[in-house]
């Protein structure tokens, strides 16, 4: 009985003393598994080399087009052409043209890996006012209210604060010969929350 009594005290202080040692050393013992998840993954929207769209020739505009990345729209660098010598009412009309293509096409492999994309249809037209627009109407080959509700606000958000308006924050859009013409706005929350916020508008009455 002695003999047992004394191993058992002998093996008593080894658990105690192992928890003492290992929160001396700064280490919490538990029993419940801990999951840190994965590695965190590369930051979205931010292109990881030049754009190819941008790395071209620098002669022309420098503007901006507004990309769709995550659920915002994110603006990107790009030049449009312009034939030296054009009229200013004519060159505005080619701005907006080279805007519109630029949005319809593909972002470069870089923007792409970052989570670029966009959503305003190849072929799309632009042209100046009709007699009796406002001067600094644009007109577009599909009527604004048919566009899909993230390339309305792409459009609205380049065109607006661009070369092809008065860069007030606003654009006239209206769609082919004859149809209504109306003032849009690009806000915070339509940069923010293209899909869901439709950029303000209001009429916008022919002289």
């Amino acid at each position: 009985m002695t003999v047992r009594r004394t191993r058992r005290l002998r093996r008593l202080p080894v658990l105690p003393l192992l928890g003492a040692l290992l929160t001396g050393c700064g280490i919490q013992a538990t029993e419940v598994p801990t999951d840190f998840g994965g590695a965190p993954s590369r930051v979205p929207c931010s292109p990881s080399g030049p754009s190819d769209a941008s790395a071209q020739s620098s002669r022309g505009v420098p503007v901006q087009v507004f990309l769709l990345c995550g659920s915002s729209l994110v603006a990107v660098d790009r030049t449009v052409r312009v034939p030296d010598g054009t009229p200013d009412a004519r060159r505005r009309v080619f701005v907006a043209q080279g805007l519109l293509d630029l949005l319809a096409a593909s972002p470069s492999a870089a923007e792409k890996a970052a989570g670029y994309t966009t959503y305003v249809p190849g072929g799309l037209g632009a042209a100046g006012p009709d007699p009796g627009d406002p001067d600094d109407t644009l007109r577009l080959g599909t009527a604004p209210d048919r566009l899909a509700p993230y390339a309305l606000a792409q459009l609205v958000c380049t065109l607006s604060d661009s070369a092809a308006t008065e860069g007030d924050g606003s654009v006239i859009l209206g769609g082919p010969a004859g149809g209504a013409l109306r003032r849009y706005e690009c806000t915070d929350d339509v940069r923010d929350h293209p899909g869901t916020t439709e950029p303000p508008s209001s009429e916008a009455a022919k002289g």
